[in-house]
């Protein structure tokens, strides 16, 4: 499962490919995770950055209240936020298959 729910709060497991164009969730990776493309390099920290802003106007959340709670230096990332009627759009939308994640 590509995310967790506790509280009101969810953590998702991403595949983060840097260095893409433009940000953009492109879908599942595999049944355990989104993939989601960073419009910026894997250095100092910049793909993080680009990553939790990218996520955070997504969802329409605040920057601080997205964190990145694993995979600092790796591709694969969990991101925790607050659950929002957005979000559990977009999960629902993502297990039913359906286009324009």
């Amino acid at each position: 499962m590509f995310y967790s729910v506790k509280d009101n709060f969810i953590t998702l497991k991403i595949k983060a490919q840097p260095n893409a164009s433009r940000s953009e969730i492109v879908g599942l990776y595999g049944e355990d995770s989104i993939k989601v493309r960073v419009a910026a390099p894997a250095v100092e920290g910049a793909a993080n950055k680009e990553l939790i802003k990218f996520i955070a106007k997504k969802f329409k959340v605040s920057k601080s209240s997205v964190e990145l709670v694993g995979g600092q230096s790796s591709k694969i990332k969990l991101i925790k936020l607050e659950l929002t009627k957005k979000l559990e759009e977009f999960i629902e939308d993502l297990n039913s298959g359906r286009e324009g994640v």
